[in-house]
C-alpha cells in the first residue's frame, strides 16, 4: 500500500469517526431538557394488556410546568392506524392523582404512510400527552400506560417508553 492510498484510508476512518461523535452530540443534546427518558421494550414485539409499563422519576420543582411525552416504537407491519394508551400519573404517597385515555396516530389513514422517525421498517413516535402539567409537590412520581386496544396482544409494538421535559429557555 502506497502513502496514497494510506492517506485515503486515514481520511475516510476520521471522517466515520468525526461523523459517528457530531451524531452523538447532537442526539443527546436534543434531549437536554428531559428531567426523564426511558424506554421498556415488549418481550416478541407483543403487547400484552396485562404488561403495564411503569415509569418513576423525580421531581425536584413543582413550579415549573413539565410536558409529558408518550414514546412508542412499533414495526411497520403494525395492523391498525392509532393506537389507545390509558396514562395514569401516581404521586409520591402512591395515590392515583391523573388518568388519561390517548389516542396516538401511528399511521397516515389515508396513505397508511407512518408517521414518527423510521429507519428501515422500525419508527419511533415522540407524541405530546400532556404540556404545562405541574406536579403538585417534590417527590417520586411514577406513570403507568397501559394498551387499550381490542387485540390481546397488540403485534408489532416494540416499546413503550415516557420523557418528561422541562420547557425549553428561551435565550434573551
Amino acid at each position: 500500500m502506497n502513502n496514497k492510498q494510506k492517506l485515503v484510508k486515514y481520511l475516510k476512518k476520521t471522517l466515520i469517526i468525526n461523523s459517528m461523535l457530531l451524531i452523538s452530540v447532537w442526539v443527546l443534546s436534543c434531549d437536554n431538557n428531559a428531567i426523564f427518558k426511558s424506554y421498556e421494550d415488549l418481550k416478541d414485539t407483543n403487547w400484552y394488556v396485562k404488561n403495564i409499563p411503569s415509569f418513576t422519576f423525580e421531581v425536584k420543582d413543582e413550579t415549573v410546568p413539565y410536558s409529558i411525552y408518550l414514546l412508542i416504537r412499533n414495526a411497520s407491519q403494525y395492523p391498525y392506524n392509532n393506537l389507545y394508551v390509558t396514562r395514569y400519573i401516581y404521586g409520591p404517597d402512591g395515590k392515583q392523582i391523573s388518568n388519561r385515555l390517548e389516542e396516538v396516530t401511528l399511521f397516515n389513514p389515508k396513505t397508511g404512510k407512518p408517521f414518527g422517525e423510521g429507519l428501515g421498517d422500525i419508527y419511533n413516535h415522540k407524541v405530546l400527552s400532556t404540556r404545562n402539567f405541574k406536579f403538585p409537590k417534590k417527590g417520586k412520581y411514577t406513570i403507568k400506560l397501559k394498551q387499550y386496544m381490542r387485540q390481546d396482544p397488540l403485534p408489532y409494538v416494540m416499546s413503550i417508553g415516557l420523557s418528561v421535559e422541562k420547557p425549553l429557555q428561551l435565550k434573551q
